[in-house]
């Protein structure tokens, strides 16, 4: 049977958010497929290459990057052939959805989940070009966030653009997450709380479902942790418990910082962190 991809699904948040356990959830309903971050839009956008951007062209990045990501990370060089040699914008994204589709239509899957938490500060364009893409939006307490943030970037700078700082870190979390809900009245977006998420998983779950119009499915939770095996990059620090789900990492925050840096991002984050909890409400 031919399978059609209804909708394409992104998952985005601030990085550290969480995104890899949610992602490995929404992987266990058996119509969803879903891959390792593919990072598109951030190497598909001419920031700082004024002509290309003038012309509607891609970044000269892009391209690399998905011989990489096709090649190295799906093994899957051969989808490489679906991409045009004119670098037009539009062009681009319209394959990779298609290249996206066919994998999901491989497996009888009507719908394909593209996780990558960056694409938050992208949101623009993925609406510019796939005005019906659904979003979800993962938020996370910022305390949790900036600990985890500043831990893996000390652990693994090669992946993360070198060692990031407190203040870093939080700058990153509050825009992130001010742009997640900015789009909370929009019917495509969809805002989820880390903390709703852990407590109450089947209830998040079941509205996700909804969400994505697709059934609800009992097992996501059982299941999760054999669904997250190939969406992992233990390298880069992106890896899920896949025994049990965390509600907190507040014995990382505690272990990290000494007392004068805790209550120095406790206030930083406080303003934005009562905006996350105002949606559990």
């Amino acid at each position: 049977m031919r399978v059609q991809s209804k909708t394409p699904v992104f998952l985005v948040g601030c990085p550290r958010s969480g995104t890899t356990l949610l992602q490995s959830l929404l992987a266990a309903h058996p119509d969803i497929i879903s891959f390792p971050e593919s990072k598109f839009f951030q190497y598909f956008t001419p920031e700082y290459e004024r002509r290309r951007k003038r012309l509607g062209f891609i970044s000269q990045r892009l391209k690399p990057w998905l011989k990489h990501y096709f090649t190295d990370e799906l093994g899957r060089s051969d989808l490489l052939t679906y991409f045009p040699v004119i670098p037009l914008q539009f062009l681009y994204v319209r394959q990779f959805i298609k290249v996206l589709s066919l994998l999901a239509e491989e497996q009888g899957k009507p719908l394909f989940l593209e996780k990558t938490p960056q694409h938050i500060f992208y949101i623009h364009t993925i609406e510019k070009y796939i005005p019906n893409a659904k979003i979800i939006h993962l938020l996370r307490s910022g305390t949790d966030v900036v600990a985890s943030l500043y831990e893996v970037t000390h652990r693994y700078p090669q992946g993360w653009d070198g060692k990031w700082e407190i203040d870093r870190c939080v700058d990153h979390w509050k825009q992130a997450v001010k742009l997640s809900l900015n789009t909370k009245n929009k019917l495509n977006h969809h805002l989820v709380s880390y903390e709703q998420l852990t407590e109450t998983p089947e209830i998040v779950l079941k509205k996700i479902c909804h969400f994505l119009s697709i059934a609800d499915d009992q097992n996501l939770i059982k299941n999760y942790s054999k669904a997250a095996s190939p969406l992992l990059q233990p390298n880069h620090g992106r890896t899920v418990d896949t025994q049990k789900i965390n509600p907190s990492q507040s014995e990382k925050f505690n272990r990290i910082f000494d007392g004068s840096q805790r209550q120095y991002i406790f206030d930083q984050v406080a303003e934005v962190n009562q905006q996350i909890q105002d949606l559990d409400h």
